[in-house]
């Protein structure tokens, strides 16, 4: 009967959400920090092309066309200002293309350079995306609950603030809409002041909700020496299979940089490592990104046989 109960959950997982975000909350976080490590410290153009790829995918798999649309209003337009904004200020590299007309030289080094940072971020805020996706306020709870539970508490409301505050907005704005006081109705001073009680009306909110938020937390013991918590995590034989995967990944990935598998220079002229055993450490950085996927796509085959 357990075995039905949890092919039930998992294939219930996979129709209505990320299969990957019902694993244990230790291997969720352990696989977005490592992630998130490696797009920000990893230069060469492979690996961040995997990752912002791999990102990419697994948002729109997550927020569906919400996603597409917050990639391409906003994502996209950052992507190509900060690409452009670097070499207008860095001069530096060995291969001059042409000179700017105050006088300073446009090398290849500083555009590619540019793009590379620019994607890096645009990165690592695809993958916070998706770690605000998965690592709810119950899975901070439960991992550093009893370790560090102010933290715990204060990282679980920080969480659910933007969200939260986002929705709140929307219903003062509508209620003040039906009062004639929302910021597309009257002169441009008034609209101004429609929107600055808005504001208000909803920063009060915040401030009396985390209030509110803490003091019921204190009156249920939270954070006192052998408080119980109940708990529906459990670490099972697939979470273990999982954990060791990325343990195994990630350590051979970090080998592999480690003796210069992953170098990668621009300056003061481009210089990279492409030899055999670098792609063996790409093939392996693509299944640790794309694990989330893969575990999504299994399930999705398993429910439709």
């Amino acid at each position: 009967m357990i075995s039905v109960q949890k092919l039930v959950s998992r294939t219930e997982g996979s129709r209505n959400g990320d299969t990957f975000s019902r694993y244990h909350p230790l291997v969720n976080l352990l696989y977005f920090v490592v992630v998130i490590g490696y797009a920000m410290f990893f230069s060469h153009p492979l690996c961040q092309g995997i990752s912002l790829i791999s990102a990419f995918l697994y948002a729109l798999y997550l927020n569906g066309k919400k996603a597409l649309r917050f990639s391409l209003l906003y994502m996209l337009p950052m992507l190509i200002v900060t690409a452009l904004l670097n070499p207008a200020f860095n001069h530096q590299g060995g291969t001059i293309l042409t000179y700017l007309p105050d006088g300073n030289p446009l090398t290849l080094e500083s555009i590619l350079y540019g793009l590379s940072a620019a994607v890096m971020l645009v990165t690592v805020i695809a993958w916070f995306s998706c770690f605000n996706e998965v690592m709810t306020s119950d899975k901070f709870v439960y991992l550093f609950g009893r370790v560090i539970p102010a933290l715990s508490l204060l990282l679980s409301m920080a969480l659910r603030f933007v969200p939260r505050f986002t929705a709140q907005m929307k219903a003062v704005a509508n209620a003040q809409r039906g009062i004639g006081r929302d910021v597309s109705q009257g002169a441009p001073l008034r609209r101004a002041r429609h929107g600055i009680r808005i504001l208000s009306v909803t920063v009060t909110w915040a401030l009396e909700n985390a209030i509110e938020t803490a003091d019921s937390m204190k009156s249920r013991g939270y954070g006192l020496p052998g408080r119980s918590a109940f708990s529906i995590f459990r670490f099972d034989r697939r979470d273990r299979f999982a954990l060791l995967f990325l343990l195994l990944c990630g350590a051979y990935i970090i080998a592999g940089a480690a003796v210069d598998g992953l170098k990668y220079l621009y300056f003061p002229v481009i210089a990279g490592t492409w030899a055999p055993y670098s792609f063996s450490i790409f093939a392996v950085y693509l299944m640790f990104l794309a694990l989330p996927l893969i575990i999504n796509g299994k399930e999705a085959a398993q429910w439709k046989r």
